[in-house]
């Protein structure tokens, strides 16, 4: 069971981000502020989740949240300013887009760019440890992977509606078949040596 936050004295926004790994599209965060004794049966880290359980946990979460938001940085904006600067302001501009100030961020993974003047806590593996947290993931992911299904159908031969951009065999062969698309990471490594 997910613990509902790390500490009930504060406003609470959990954290998360999906896409670092891939290698089209762009990183997608969210900020999520729950109530403070918030729980749900099914919530959990989004990689633990079938799509139709995200899909049907992100709709209780946007109903139950106090507060949430999502928010994007470009394959473009990656390209300039590398992946992980990129994680980072993607959770500080979900946070920007807040309409309930929250008075602490918690946050997924072992490293952040500190927010102007709010405290945080990095929790690693907090996706699985944190409803807010797990929250974040969720929609983020639910986000990201519409986005990248629409994407898809403009460039059916990548198979984003399955992939959403990580680099699966198919994926790394459309690439040496059809060559890159406007949406894919040329700071990455899209060929295999």
């Amino acid at each position: 069971m997910l613990k509902s936050c790390y500490n009930s004295r504060y406003v609470e926004a959990g954290l998360d981000e999906v896409g670092r790994g891939c290698l089209a599209g762009p990183v997608v965060a969210a900020a999520v502020i729950l109530p403070a004794d918030y729980s749900h049966g099914l919530l959990n880290d989004s990689k633990q989740l079938t799509a139709q359980q995200r899909m049907l946990i992100g709709e209780d979460i946007i109903r139950e949240a106090v507060d949430w938001a999502i928010a994007e940085v470009s394959h473009e904006e990656i390209d300039r300013i590398n992946i992980l600067k990129a994680s980072f302001l993607a959770m500080h501009r979900a946070v920007d887009r807040l309409k309930t100030a929250p008075e602490h961020l918690l946050v997924d993974g072992n490293r952040f760019t500190p927010y102007p003047m709010l405290p945080h806590t990095c929790i690693v593996k907090g996706d699985s440890q944190y409803c807010s947290i797990a929250a974040a993931s969720v929609l983020a992911k639910n986000y990201r992977d519409r986005l990248m299904g629409d994407l898809a159908r403009e460039y059916p031969q990548y198979g984003w509606e399955h992939n959403v951009g990580y680099p699966t065999i198919a994926h790394r062969r459309a690439l040496l078949e059809f060559g890159i698309t406007p949406y894919h990471r040329k700071s990455f490594r899209l060929f295999k040596a």
